[in-house]
């Protein structure tokens, strides 16, 4: 997948990570959480978190700790037997071609699921009410985002995910019942 580049376009964004474990943004000047790194990884902007004493990249250390973070926080997104399988790699004579294999399936995956969202979205706005629900698609998108800013990046829980979507259809079909109706 291909990173976008630091806003001014230089390369990455270099974070500097001190003895304290504090993280410092050399570009904005300003101390940053872990949330905030993760947050650019959702955005898709490109970083390096350097040791600032010794300049070592350190990226690759600070990722796994943002997952496990987000996996110790109840958002578990890894099943146990993948775990196992992963851990099972190391040492292993395939262990080599392990990362590319890794990052090629979620590139994939990743494209797969826009791809799905996008024709879910075309089904719904092609039909004879398509506008309304380009509106309402509009609508929701900008309610979520005014109402809750910090949820822009993250998934909601499955449960919530599902009670969502199943909400949003019930609405949607309610509203095109009543435009039929009319």
């Amino acid at each position: 997948m291909a990173r976008a580049a630091s806003k001014n376009g230089d390369g990455p964004v270099i974070i500097k990570k001190y003895a304290n474990r504090r993280l410092y943004n050399t570009q904005s000047s300003k101390y940053i959480t872990l949330d905030f790194l993760a947050d650019l990884t959702r955005k898709e902007i490109d970083f390096k978190v350097l040791d600032a004493k010794t300049n070592e990249d350190i990226t690759h250390g600070v990722l796994t700790q943002i997952i496990m973070e987000e996996e110790n926080s109840g958002q578990q997104m890894l099943p146990v037997g993948f775990l196992r399988q992963l851990i099972a790699m190391y040492g292993d004579s395939m262990q080599g071609m392990v990362p590319q294999f890794l990052e090629s399936s979620m590139d994939n995956f990743r494209k797969n699921q826009k791809q799905v969202q996008e024709v879910i979205e075309t089904a719904i706005t092609s039909g004879p009410f398509g506008h309304i629900a380009k509106q309402n698609i509009e609508f929701m998108r900008s309610a979520r985002e005014a109402l809750m800013p910090n949820l822009a990046g993250k998934k909601p829980e499955k449960a919530e995910s599902i009670d969502d979507l199943k909400k949003q259809m019930a609405d949607l079909q309610a509203k095109i019942d009543k435009l039929s109706a009319d």
